[in-house]
């Protein structure tokens, strides 16, 4: 089969690997029909060491079961599922608190030891807890944004709860990216009365303010910050959705939290270490979230989505086949593509 290969920093290949196949029996086969690229992609893309190996790339996906292990409940061949970014049993202590990135058995597509999506056909290790059946067709209209629960909706609804989103809440968005923009749509979702979008693409704001921002910080650092404060009173919001991961954005987010506020982070950190820890701490800003546990989220946004409330699916803006996959990072990395849907 044909597969998506990481060498390193901006060597992404389209090559012939062995034929994904069941290797346990609780495992899934699954045809890939659409994938796409995600913003955490572009981290190995800009800074990944040479691999003479590489990897396959890909953590979101949607596609037809083709066959399924000995010990497989819960989905058949010829099911379409959607796929959830990391793996889980589903049945262990951290899964029933909804927490399935935690879970004991699990782990994540697109690393070493698991082949990613971005490929013709891909394993699905512990499918009964993994992947969920979706009641459309394969090439429903709905497709795109029912892909959006495979990652970067249930992230941004997980950046959302955790910086507390409520009705007349406050709310800033760090980040423009397309899991900011889920962001937004979650903060609106969840009642947020003032959504403000930090970013600086006229194309992402564009679309920010249609799913639902209501003010634009296009400033950054200390003038961001300010302009922030001037539009909440001097006081900072209630809830910072944090979706970038830099050192930069993560001390804005902290610095426009008012005073007893909570910050959303759901942007893989590229720092060890957190700044503005003080402030934090004098301030009572609670900051939470990690790796969203998608696959806790899907039966509670799919009705928004099956129903036309939220369309997720707008954030992509540009759409390829496997061919196209490693221009598809160039663009993306480039800030030319907000994100891009892979179709087979």
């Amino acid at each position: 089969m044909r597969a998506t290969i990481i060498y390193g920093a901006g060597d992404v290949r389209i090559e012939t690997v062995a034929d994904a196949r069941l290797i346990e029996p609780t495992d899934a086969l699954v045809a890939v029909t659409r994938a796409c690229i995600c913003g955490s992609d572009l981290w190995p893309y800009k800074t990944m060491e040479h691999s003479d190996t590489g990897r396959v790339m890909g953590h979101e996906a949607i596609g037809i079961v083709e066959s399924v292990g000995a010990d497989v409940r819960t989905t058949k061949a010829g099911d379409l599922v959607v796929m959830p970014f990391a793996y889980s049993d589903g049945s262990c202590v951290f899964c029933h608190e909804g927490l399935h990135t935690s879970c004991v058995h699990g782990g994540f597509f697109g690393t070493v030891e698991v082949a990613g999506a971005q490929a013709e056909a891909v394993r699905v290790p512990l499918a009964d807890g993994t992947l969920f059946v979706l009641p459309v067709g394969r090439d429903d209209a709905l497709t795109a944004s029912l892909l959006t629960l495979s990652d970067v909706m249930g992230t941004g609804h997980h950046a959302a709860l955790a910086a507390r989103v409520g009705p007349g809440k406050t709310v800033a968005v760090v980040g423009d990216g397309a899991v900011g923009l889920c962001g937004v749509i979650a903060a609106r979702r969840l009642g947020a009365e003032q959504i403000i979008i930090l970013g600086r693409h006229a194309d992402r704001i564009a679309l920010a303010r249609e799913f639902g921002a209501t003010e634009v910080v296009s400033e950054r650092g200390d003038e961001a910050i300010e302009r922030v404060r001037e539009l909440t009173g001097g006081f900072g919001v209630h809830s910072v959705l944090e979706c970038v991961g830099l050192e930069q954005s993560m001390l804005t987010a902290i610095s426009i939290a008012r005073p007893g506020g909570a910050v959303g982070r759901v942007g893989v950190p590229q720092d060890e270490t957190m700044p503005a820890s003080q402030p934090a701490f004098y301030n009572n800003v609670t900051v939470s979230g990690g790796p969203a546990p998608v696959r806790a989220y899907i039966e509670e946004l799919l009705p928004d989505v099956l129903e036309g409330r939220i369309e997720p699916g707008r954030v992509f803006d540009r759409v390829t086949n496997l061919d196209g996959v490693p221009d598809g990072y160039r663009a993306m990395n480039e800030r030319e593509a907000i994100k891009v849907l892979i179709e087979f």
